[in-house]
């Protein structure tokens, strides 16, 4: 299976699916790895394992519309059998995830459709609630939204911050995010 990642950051569950593939426990190829902006340490991380890397900077175009054409070209050009929205802070169309075959995966650090969007975790302290966690699902064009394949709880402690609690739920979500994609793999779950 090959996937193409998408990052807007560090790169963390990436690297976690870089050294399960190096390890021989996920069997997919890594074809490239992705950013919406440059200088991202996810595409550093790429680069230096030797993985294909491409940046389609959002300030570089007109419009979303422009932008999303241009994510999709560069990514249609790898050829994936699933793209895979790894801390991707952008939206992207409808046309972008048809073009894969809805086969856009995401992860994102709560249980959906619990506490959708950039702020997860923030949000989830904010509420009060004593059990978070983070979820894959297949995106569609909504704001976290489209069908679950997997979720983890994560309990919140007395005292938890937004980044004790975060680091706690990342750690979780690399495991998920790897499981994921090897049941993926092995064709044991589909979009449609």
């Amino acid at each position: 299976m090959r996937i193409v990642v998408l990052v807007s950051g560090t790169g963390s569950n990436l690297q976690a699916v870089i050294d399960a593939v190096r390890a021989g426990e996920l069997d997919v190829e890594l074809a490239a790895v992705g950013a919406d902006r440059p200088g991202t340490y996810g595409v550093e991380r790429s680069a230096a394992a030797g993985i294909p890397t491409f940046v389609v900077d959002f300030k570089a175009y007109p419009d979303r519309a422009a932008w999303n054409a241009a994510l999709t070209e560069a990514v249609a050009g790898y050829r994936p059998d699933v793209v895979v929205s790894s801390g991707f802070m952008r939206i992207v169309s409808a046309d972008f995830i048809d073009a894969f075959g809805g086969k856009y995966l995401n992860t994102h650090p709560a249980l959906l459709p619990a506490f959708p969007g950039a702020h997860g975790v923030r949000d989830a302290l904010a509420y009060g609630v004593k059990v978070t966690g983070c979820t894959v699902h297949w995106a569609d064009a909504g704001v976290d939204t489209g069908p679950i394949i997997a979720q983890e709880a994560v309990s919140v402690d007395d005292g938890d911050t937004e980044e004790t609690l975060h680091e706690r739920i990342k750690t979780v979500e690399r495991r998920l995010l790897v499981s994921t994609l090897k049941s993926l793999a092995a064709g044991a779950k589909s979009p449609n």
